[in-house]
C-alpha cells in the first residue's frame, strides 16, 4: 500500500472533519484542496470519495448524540421519548426538500457548479449572509430556544434552505443555520438541527455515489476509503465540541468573515494560476 496515498487521505479526512461542522463549505474545501493534493485514483473514485468520506463525519454526530437521539432509551421519560420522536419527524421533513432535488438533479448540479468560480461566489455570498444576519438578530431574543418550540412548518423551512447546499461552496451547515436564524432560531438549536439533518442526508447522499461506483475495489481504494473516514470521524468529534462550545459565547461572524476572505484568495489564485 502507497504510504504517500495513505498520508493524503488523512490530510482529506482531516479537512473534511474540521469543515464540515463548521459552516465553511466542506464540499468546497475539497474542491479546493484536490487543486493540490491529488490522489493517484480515477476521477469515478474520487468523485465518489469526496461524499462517502463524510460518513466518518456522520457517525461522530451518531456517538456525540446518540442519547439525544435515543427515542427508546430506558433513562428518558414518556415524554422525552415523545419528544426525542418529534424530534426525528421534524429532521426527516427537513430533509424531503434536499433530496427529492439531490436525487433528481445530482449530475447535472455537479456537472454545472462544481468548480472554483461557484465555490468562491458561494463563499462570500454567505459569508456576508452571515454577517447581515447576525447584525439583524443582534437585540432579537430568539423565538425557537429549544426543539419543543420548533414547529412542523419551521422545520421544514430549514429544510427548503437546505436546498442551496446543493451548491459546492455554499455549506450545508452554513445554509441551514442562516435558515434556522431567519426565523428567529437560537444559534445553538441552529447548530444542533444542522447536525441532525446531517445524518440522513449525508447516508443518502453517500449511498447514492456508493450505488453509481459500484462495489469492486483495489486495496488501494478500500485503504483511502476506510482511512479518510476514520480521520474525518475522529476530527468532526472535535470540531463538534469545540463549535459549540464557540457559539455558547460568540456568534457566527468570525465564519462569515472567513468565508470572504477565503472566496477572494480562491478568485486571485485560480486567476492568477491561469
Amino acid at each position: 500500500m502507497d504510504f504517500l496515498e495513505i498520508l493524503k487521505a488523512v490530510f482529506l479526512g482531516i479537512v473534511e472533519g474540521i469543515t464540515e461542522w463548521l459552516p465553511i463549505s466542506s464540499t468546497g474545501h475539497m474542491i479546493l484542496v484536490d487543486e493540490f493534493i491529488k490522489l493517484n485514483v480515477s476521477q469515478e473514485f474520487m468523485d465518489m470519495f469526496l461524499v462517502v468520506i463524510q460518513l466518518g463525519a456522520i457517525l461522530a454526530v451518531v456517538c456525540l448524540y446518540f442519547h439525544k437521539l435515543n427515542p427508546f432509551s430506558p433513562r428518558k421519560s414518556a415524554k422525552q421519548k415523545r419528544d426525542t420522536f418529534s424530534l426525528w419527524g421534524k429532521v426527516l421533513i427537513a430533509t424531503i426538500p434536499a433530496g427529492i432535488i439531490g436525487v433528481l438533479f445530482d449530475d447535472q448540479l455537479h456537472e454545472l457548479f462544481y468548480n472554483y468560480i461557484t465555490v468562491a461566489i458561494t463563499l462570500i455570498i454567505y459569508g456576508v449572509a452571515f454577517i447581515l444576519v447576525e447584525n439583524r438578530n443582534r437585540n432579537r431574543r430568539p423565538l425557537i430556544r429549544n426543539f419543543q418550540q420548533m414547529t412542523w412548518q419551521a422545520a421544514l423551512v430549514i429544510g427548503i434552505f437546505q436546498i442551496l447546499a446543493l451548491i459546492p461552496g455554499t455549506s450545508r451547515s452554513g445554509a441551514t443555520i442562516v435558515g434556522a436564524m431567519l426565523i428567529g432560531t437560537s444559534r445553538y438549536v441552529a447548530a444542533e438541527f444542522t447536525f441532525f439533518l446531517a445524518i440522513p442526508v449525508m447516508f443518502g447522499a453517500s449511498f447514492i455515489k456508493l450505488l453509481k461506483f459500484g462495489f469492486s475495489y483495489t486495496g488501494m481504494e478500500i485503504g483511502i476509503l476506510l482511512t479518510g473516514m476514520v480521520v474525518a470521524f475522529l476530527v468532526s468529534v472535535l470540531a463538534i465540541k469545540f463549535l459549540m462550545g464557540y457559539i455558547k459565547k460568540h456568534d457566527f461572524k468570525a465564519f462569515g468573515w472567513y468565508r470572504i476572505v477565503l472566496g477572494v484568495i480562491v478568485i486571485a489564485y485560480f486567476l492568477l494560476a491561469k
